[in-house]
């Protein structure tokens, strides 16, 4: 796991032609907007959560974002443990999100 800035993040993101960008805040933060193209999995959904991001594929590499930084702090580590060799944090979260916003 890596933590990213937001510029490394957005510049990883537009090169890697391997990237999921992968949303970890709850529906209700989900709403308020989010960025283009995301996969929304909620971290607060426990065991849930694990659940969905197994059936992911291990394969590429994921940008995972939350409101501040921390709960996608926390989904990447998860992550790696799980397997996942190439799970991306971006510091700041959506909070300082400068890019493109999309609603959902």
């Amino acid at each position: 796991m890596a933590d990213l800035s937001q510029e490394e993040w957005a510049k990883k993101v537009a090169e890697d032609n391997n990237s999921v960008v992968l949303d970890v805040r709850t529906q209700e933060e989900v709403e308020l907007g989010m960025i283009p193209n995301a996969l929304h999995i909620d971290i607060y959904k426990g065991q849930g959560f694990i659940d969905e991001v197994e059936e992911l594929d291990k394969t590429k590499n994921y940008y995972v974002y939350c409101r501040s930084g921390a709960r996608s702090g926390q989904a990447c580590s998860v992550m790696s443990q799980l397997g996942f060799k190439n799970a991306f944090n971006l510091v700041g979260g959506f909070n300082e999100w400068e890019g493109e916003i999309a609603s959902q």
